[in-house]
């Protein structure tokens, strides 16, 4: 009796303990993944990723219930310049590794600046700030809110709405 109840405890602590570490081992591929196709672009771009900016999340972005990865990232220093551009890349999964689906730019230095917020109803959603007529090149305030949309292996955005206020 005392060998089937240790062994009640033992199976399922290892078998969770397996699945676990097999989590980790696709999450460290994942993040390889993203890492070497950043890697890529930069080198064609002549530029840097700026690592620290990087978000990912993952939602479902073409309603099929598989969540996408989703990543926006920004490229620095192109050709040694001063220039920024940030982008939105879709991951998918084919026989369980990540495959890039697409990428946009969304943002950049003179053009806007990007955070992103949610997937949700298969729509990346993000906030950024824009240039005002006055603003300094360094320093974007008005906030508004936008969506991109994955339609096949293209990203569109969607309107944007501003909100009211500057930011501070």
């Amino acid at each position: 009796m005392k060998i089937l109840v240790l062994l009640a405890i033992l199976i399922p602590c290892t078998f969770d303990s397996a699945m676990r570490s097999h989590h980790y081992q696709d999450q460290d591929q994942d993040l390889a993944t993203i890492g070497s196709f950043i890697a890529r672009q930069a080198r064609r771009e002549r530029g840097e990723e700026y690592e620290e900016a990087r978000k990912v999340i993952a939602g479902d972005l073409n309603g099929d219930g598989i969540p996408e990865t989703v990543v926006l990232y920004t490229i620095e220093s192109q050709g040694g310049s001063n220039n920024y551009i940030q982008y939105l890349a879709v991951f998918g999964r084919r026989d369980r590794h990540l495959v890039r689906i697409t990428h946009t730019p969304v943002g950049g230095k003179s053009r806007r600046s990007v955070e992103l917020g949610s997937v949700t109803d298969q729509r990346v959603n993000l906030e950024t700030l824009s240039y005002a007529p006055n603003d300094a090149s360094c320093c974007p305030s008005v906030k508004a809110r936008t969506s991109y949309v994955l339609l096949g292996q293209t990203l569109r955005e969607h309107k944007p709405t501003r909100r009211k206020g500057r930011h501070n």
